[in-house]
């Protein structure tokens, strides 16, 4: 094949994933796209606490559209890219006191779900990525920088901890509604 075809047949390529939806898609770290399938960014913020930089999120969803009013229902992955360092420990008990506030899942449930990511979440350093990817009744994964950390096997777990993002009372509205800016 000489170099004019193989430069032709290279744009016809590009042309092709451009209209598949190839930015988008492109977007979506590999491993989040292997958990998901067919994934799309559907937008991203930054949190603050005390005008501290804590972390900057993105949301992945089905490339079919999602549906914030039943998040819980639906396949969807958060990243979270940490902008200082946090101890794993700090990670975990900041999450059960979010899920708590929200009144999501009973006591028990709660106190198990704080055992598990007090086991699983690690510290992190500035620049790190944690993700979660929720599928509906099946176990929570966490990556690390791309690496399978661990897993969550209560599917009611995926509710409750993506809804300190994403649930309607989360304490971030600002957040939820830049991570939701293109989920529909």
């Amino acid at each position: 094949m000489s170099s004019s075809s193989r430069s032709l047949a290279r744009s016809a390529l590009v042309a092709l994933a451009l209209l598949a939806g190839g930015p988008a898609l492109a977007d979506v770290p590999p491993h989040l796209g292997r958990a998901l399938g067919e994934a799309r960014p559907a937008g991203s913020g930054r949190l603050t606490w005390f005008g501290l930089h804590v972390y900057d999120a993105r949301l992945f969803v089905p490339a079919t559209g999602f549906d914030a009013r039943r998040y819980f229902e639906q396949p969807f992955a958060l990243e979270l890219t940490y902008a200082r360092r946090l101890q794993g420990r700090a990670i975990a008990e900041r999450s059960d006191a979010e899920i708590a506030k929200l009144g999501i899942g009973t006591e028990a449930q709660r106190a198990r779900w704080r055992q598990a990511m007090l086991a699983l979440f690690p510290d992190v350093q500035a620049g790190q990525k944690l993700a979660g990817v929720h599928v509906p009744g099946q176990a929570t994964e966490f990556y690390l920088d791309g690496q399978l950390i661990g897993r969550v096997d209560d599917p009611a777990f995926g509710t409750a901890f993506f809804g300190i993002w994403l649930d309607a009372r989360t304490p971030a509205p600002d957040l939820r509604a830049n991570l939701l800016k293109q989920a529909l």
